[in-house]
Protein backbone atom coordinates (compact mmCIF):
# COMPACT_ATOMS: atom_id res chain seq x y z
CA UNK A 1 0.00 0.00 0.00
CA UNK A 2 1.03 3.43 -1.10
CA UNK A 3 1.86 5.83 1.63
CA UNK A 4 2.50 9.56 1.12
CA UNK A 5 4.57 11.76 3.15
CA UNK A 6 2.63 11.92 6.29
CA UNK A 7 1.97 8.14 6.76
CA UNK A 8 -1.30 8.27 5.30
CA UNK A 9 -3.20 7.11 2.66
CA UNK A 10 -3.56 9.10 -0.50
CA UNK A 11 -7.37 8.65 -0.73
CA UNK A 12 -7.60 10.72 1.99
CA UNK A 13 -8.43 14.74 1.86
CA UNK A 14 -6.97 16.82 4.16
CA UNK A 15 -7.80 20.73 4.33
CA UNK A 16 -5.13 23.37 4.68
CA UNK A 17 -5.39 24.02 8.41
CA UNK A 18 -5.43 20.20 8.82
CA UNK A 19 -2.47 19.27 7.28
CA UNK A 20 -0.68 22.27 8.54
CA UNK A 21 -1.69 21.00 11.93
CA UNK A 22 0.16 17.67 10.88
CA UNK A 23 3.34 18.54 9.83
CA UNK A 24 6.77 18.18 11.92
CA UNK A 25 7.20 21.03 14.09
CA UNK A 26 4.52 23.03 13.97
CA UNK A 27 2.56 23.25 17.44
CA UNK A 28 0.05 25.87 16.52
CA UNK A 29 -3.43 24.31 17.56
CA UNK A 30 -6.41 24.52 14.58
CA UNK A 31 -9.00 27.12 14.90
CA UNK A 32 -12.03 25.85 16.99
CA UNK A 33 -15.05 28.15 17.85
CA UNK A 34 -16.03 28.64 21.28
CA UNK A 35 -19.76 27.68 21.90
CA UNK A 36 -21.72 31.17 23.12
CA UNK A 37 -24.24 29.86 25.97
CA UNK A 38 -27.16 32.10 26.27
CA UNK A 39 -28.03 34.41 29.42
CA UNK A 40 -30.38 32.62 31.72
CA UNK A 41 -33.70 33.45 31.63
CA UNK A 42 -35.48 34.34 34.75
CA UNK A 43 -38.74 32.75 35.55
CA UNK A 44 -41.95 34.90 35.65
CA UNK A 45 -43.69 35.64 38.66
CA UNK A 46 -47.30 35.76 39.13
CA UNK A 47 -48.72 38.35 39.49
CA UNK A 48 -49.39 39.77 42.68
CA UNK A 49 -52.26 40.76 44.58
CA UNK A 50 -51.85 44.98 43.60
CA UNK A 51 -53.23 43.66 40.26
CA UNK A 52 -56.95 44.32 40.22
CA UNK A 53 -58.58 42.80 37.09
CA UNK A 54 -59.52 46.70 36.73
CA UNK A 55 -56.06 47.52 36.43
CA UNK A 56 -55.14 44.78 33.96
CA UNK A 57 -58.32 45.47 31.84
CA UNK A 58 -57.70 49.14 31.17
CA UNK A 59 -54.01 48.36 30.27
CA UNK A 60 -55.31 45.89 27.63
CA UNK A 61 -57.25 48.49 26.33
CA UNK A 62 -54.57 51.40 26.18
CA UNK A 63 -52.37 48.42 24.52
CA UNK A 64 -54.99 47.75 21.92
CA UNK A 65 -55.04 51.90 20.94
CA UNK A 66 -51.95 51.99 20.69
CA UNK A 67 -51.32 49.14 18.67
CA UNK A 68 -54.26 50.81 16.58
CA UNK A 69 -52.94 53.95 16.15
CA UNK A 70 -49.43 52.69 15.30
CA UNK A 71 -50.77 50.03 12.22
CA UNK A 72 -53.10 52.89 11.13
CA UNK A 73 -52.59 55.43 8.09
CA UNK A 74 -52.68 58.63 10.51
CA UNK A 75 -52.07 59.15 14.38
CA UNK A 76 -55.09 61.82 14.49
CA UNK A 77 -58.87 61.01 13.95
CA UNK A 78 -60.07 60.37 10.92
CA UNK A 79 -62.76 63.23 9.73
CA UNK A 80 -66.06 63.06 10.53
CA UNK A 81 -68.09 61.84 7.53
CA UNK A 82 -69.73 63.91 5.06
CA UNK A 83 -73.06 64.91 5.52
CA UNK A 84 -75.50 63.09 2.90
CA UNK A 85 -76.37 65.22 -0.12
CA UNK A 86 -79.81 66.10 -0.18
CA UNK A 87 -81.60 64.09 -2.38
CA UNK A 88 -82.74 66.12 -5.82
CA UNK A 89 -86.59 66.43 -6.47
CA UNK A 90 -88.14 63.89 -9.13
CA UNK A 91 -88.35 65.73 -12.67
CA UNK A 92 -87.74 64.17 -15.95
CA UNK A 93 -84.03 65.17 -16.20
CA UNK A 94 -81.85 62.14 -15.21
CA UNK A 95 -78.07 62.74 -14.28
CA UNK A 96 -76.01 59.73 -15.61
CA UNK A 97 -72.41 59.32 -13.59
CA UNK A 98 -69.92 56.50 -14.49
CA UNK A 99 -69.62 56.20 -18.03
CA UNK A 100 -67.20 54.84 -20.47
CA UNK A 101 -65.10 57.21 -22.17
CA UNK A 102 -66.27 56.11 -25.78
CA UNK A 103 -69.78 56.25 -25.01
CA UNK A 104 -71.92 58.22 -27.44
CA UNK A 105 -74.94 60.01 -27.18
CA UNK A 106 -76.74 57.38 -29.26
CA UNK A 107 -75.64 54.91 -27.24
CA UNK A 108 -77.07 56.50 -23.87
CA UNK A 109 -80.06 57.39 -25.67
CA UNK A 110 -80.69 53.87 -27.10
CA UNK A 111 -80.20 52.38 -23.32
CA UNK A 112 -82.25 54.33 -21.79
CA UNK A 113 -85.23 54.83 -24.30
CA UNK A 114 -86.10 51.19 -23.06
CA UNK A 115 -88.16 52.79 -20.32
CA UNK A 116 -89.62 55.57 -21.70
CA UNK A 117 -89.86 58.33 -24.19
CA UNK A 118 -86.49 59.92 -24.38
CA UNK A 119 -86.72 63.31 -25.21
CA UNK A 120 -83.18 64.49 -25.54
CA UNK A 121 -80.05 62.60 -24.45
CA UNK A 122 -76.40 64.23 -24.23
CA UNK A 123 -72.60 63.15 -23.42
CA UNK A 124 -70.46 65.73 -21.76
CA UNK A 125 -67.86 65.33 -23.84
CA UNK A 126 -64.28 67.33 -23.36
CA UNK A 127 -62.96 70.00 -25.71
CA UNK A 128 -59.85 68.79 -26.88
CA UNK A 129 -60.25 65.12 -27.21
CA UNK A 130 -63.71 64.80 -27.85
CA UNK A 131 -64.41 61.89 -25.89
CA UNK A 132 -66.97 61.65 -22.89
CA UNK A 133 -66.18 63.27 -19.36
CA UNK A 134 -67.50 60.20 -17.97
CA UNK A 135 -71.10 62.15 -17.47
CA UNK A 136 -74.60 63.05 -19.31
CA UNK A 137 -78.08 63.73 -18.82
CA UNK A 138 -81.23 62.29 -20.41
CA UNK A 139 -84.30 63.63 -20.50
CA UNK A 140 -87.68 62.03 -20.78
CA UNK A 141 -91.16 62.88 -21.63
CA UNK A 142 -92.95 62.78 -17.92
CA UNK A 143 -91.60 61.97 -14.36
CA UNK A 144 -92.97 58.62 -14.06
CA UNK A 145 -90.86 57.55 -17.02
CA UNK A 146 -87.96 58.96 -15.55
CA UNK A 147 -88.15 57.06 -12.39
CA UNK A 148 -88.59 54.17 -14.47
CA UNK A 149 -85.27 55.12 -16.01
CA UNK A 150 -83.63 55.36 -12.91
CA UNK A 151 -84.67 51.74 -11.51
CA UNK A 152 -83.85 50.39 -14.58
CA UNK A 153 -80.16 51.66 -15.17
CA UNK A 154 -79.05 53.02 -11.99
CA UNK A 155 -75.78 50.21 -11.34
CA UNK A 156 -76.47 48.39 -14.55
CA UNK A 157 -73.64 48.00 -16.86
CA UNK A 158 -73.44 50.28 -20.23
CA UNK A 159 -70.57 49.88 -22.62
CA UNK A 160 -68.66 47.52 -19.70
CA UNK A 161 -69.05 49.95 -17.30
CA UNK A 162 -71.45 50.72 -14.34
CA UNK A 163 -73.50 53.36 -14.30
CA UNK A 164 -75.26 55.71 -12.03
CA UNK A 165 -78.60 57.04 -13.05
CA UNK A 166 -80.52 60.16 -10.32
CA UNK A 167 -82.48 62.99 -11.10
CA UNK A 168 -80.75 66.31 -12.12
CA UNK A 169 -80.59 69.06 -9.50
CA UNK A 170 -81.49 72.52 -11.07
CA UNK A 171 -77.59 74.32 -11.78
CA UNK A 172 -77.93 77.21 -9.22
CA UNK A 173 -76.81 80.82 -10.93
CA UNK A 174 -73.48 81.58 -10.95
CA UNK A 175 -72.23 84.58 -10.11
CA UNK A 176 -69.78 86.52 -12.80
CA UNK A 177 -66.01 87.02 -11.22
CA UNK A 178 -65.55 90.39 -10.16
CA UNK A 179 -62.61 91.63 -12.24
CA UNK A 180 -59.49 93.31 -9.91
CA UNK A 181 -56.82 94.33 -11.92
CA UNK A 182 -56.45 93.78 -15.45
CA UNK A 183 -59.33 91.93 -17.35
CA UNK A 184 -57.06 89.84 -19.89
CA UNK A 185 -55.07 88.56 -17.09
CA UNK A 186 -57.30 86.19 -15.72
CA UNK A 187 -55.48 86.67 -11.95
CA UNK A 188 -57.52 88.05 -9.24
CA UNK A 189 -55.76 90.95 -6.78
CA UNK A 190 -56.85 91.65 -3.57
CA UNK A 191 -55.76 94.61 -1.89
Amino acid sequence: MKMDLLGQEPSEFLGPSKLASKLPGNKRKPFRRKQVKPPPVAPLSPPTHRYTMAAVAARAGAARAGFRRMFSVSAFAPPPPPAARPAAEPCNNLFVSGLNKRTTTDGLREAFSKFGQVTEARVITDRISGYSRGFGFVKYATVEEAGEGIKGMDGKFLDGWVIFAEYAKERQAQQPPQSAGTPSSGYQYSR
